[in-house]
């Protein structure tokens, strides 16, 4: 039996791995619809490398700063437990290589190539696996510090603060430097509208991120015996809220429609193992809201050029996740309990300045050294030409 458990715990993992490994490909097409023709191809070559590079560094690094183990042993001991412990860590790799997967979206059209894959390589080999170690393996104290403050621990059971909040707070900072699209913003007030280039594939990356999330949300119990199908109910729930309060505040604009389920599951990773449905459905739509009005605001009032939306989807409905399972999961609204408003402003506020300040730092560092902007006149012909010497389509079919 216990042979049996040990297998059936390697394969619930390595399922919500592959569904997660997935995602990826959910945000290679959400940025290739996003941006213009010129710049997809750079959409989907980003993706694929940067999830590469994450791996080794992950691997080698990261998990070990997360968790503080390695995999420098003999195979033997690594196929131990069915390799449990190897197939751990594909999933958490997974989360791991969200965070340059999401800050991809927020500095596309215009950034470098290589400075972003050396960003990628730092961020997810350091500033992302610290603070996963500090919110789920207890390093440092902070949770036992949190707990003796609050009377609880800060709880993400799927990552609105440790993946999503991270990877749109550390964006932030790389938009804010990288400076807007040339021709963004005019001297003469006016904003030139740079619109999705295909909704199809806008919706489509959509769609597979929404799919691809039931495995980010209910294999985070990391075991089957520990499977709940409350947060696959809470997943949903906040899914449709997210989608109809982008629907209704978005007036039915495409784009916000397609976000808006994004929107809503990165606000319940956090409590969607706590929350009663409703609850998760209420805090889906506001965190719909959240992005439907930052997004709006930071384009056209702030003039922060964030092409995707990363900072309002991820960053900001991350952080009220956070916050949100210290209300939506106490007993007084419905939730099972065992959770603190307190202990989670504390711990989302703690992983909100640690992102920040890593972005500006690893950000600010690769501008000062090496650059992080395309040449004005690469920027004109594109990524696709000016980075990988070809266009998404041609420009004339070969004939014989």
């Amino acid at each position: 039996m216990e042979a049996l458990k040990q297998g059936a715990d390697a394969l619930f993992i390595l399922l919500g791995a592959v569904m997660v490994l997935a995602m990826h490909a959910g945000f290679a097409f959400l940025e290739l619809g996003t941006v213009r023709q010129k710049n997809q191809v750079n959409a989907l070559v980003k993706i694929l490398v940067d999830f590469s590079i994450s791996t080794v560094v992950y691997f080698l690094v990261g998990y070990g700063v997360a968790y503080g183990t390695h995999f420098f042993v003999s195979a033997e001991t690594l196929a131990s437990r069915n390799g449990y412990e190897l197939v751990k860590f594909f999933f958490l790799l997974t989360f791991a290589a969200a965070i340059p997967a999401i800050i991809s979206g927020g500095i596309a059209e215009r950034a470098r190539f290589w400075p972003q894959l050396i960003a990628t390589a730092v961020i997810v080999g350091f500033v992302y696996p610290f603070f996963e170690g500090i919110a789920w393996n207890q390093h440092f104290g902070v949770q036992a510090w949190i707990k003796a403050l609050t009377g609880e621990e800060f709880h993400d059971f799927a990552g609105s603060v440790v993946v999503h909040a991270v990877g749109g707070w550390i964006a932030l900072p790389a938009v804010i430097l990288l400076g807007s699209r040339a021709n963004r913003y005019r001297k003469d007030g006016a904003i030139s509208a740079h619109p999705p280039s295909n909704i199809p594939f806008l919706a489509l990356g959509a769609w597979i991120l929404v799919v691809g999330w039931f495995g980010f949300n209910v294999m985070s119990a990391q075991t089957l015996d520990k499977i709940s199908g409350l947060v696959a109910v809470n997943s949903l729930m906040a899914m449709v809220g997210g989608t109809l309060a982008a629907l209704v505040l978005g007036k039915n604009d495409p784009g916000f429609v397609h976000n808006g389920p994004l929107a809503g599951l990165v606000a319940v990773c956090a409590g969607s193992d706590l929350m009663h449905p409703i609850g998760a459905l209420v805090v889906g739509a506001v965190a719909g809201a959240i992005f439907v009005t930052m997004f709006t605001l930071t384009q056209n009032r702030w003039k922060i050029d964030d092409v995707l939306g990363v900072w309002p989807l991820h960053g900001l409905c991350g952080t009220w996740g956070g916050v949100a399972a210290g209300l939506f999961g106490s007993t007084a609204l419905g939730g099972l309990g065992g959770v603190s408003l307190g202990a989670q402003v504390l711990g989302t506020a703690f992983g909100v300045l640690w992102a920040a300040f890593g972005g500006l730092v690893v950000y600010g560092l690769l501008k000062k050294l090496v650059g992080l902007r395309l040449s004005q006149e690469e920027e004109f012909d594109g990524a696709d030409l000016s980075i990988h010497q070809i266009r998404a389509t041609p420009d004339r079919e070969v004939t014989w």
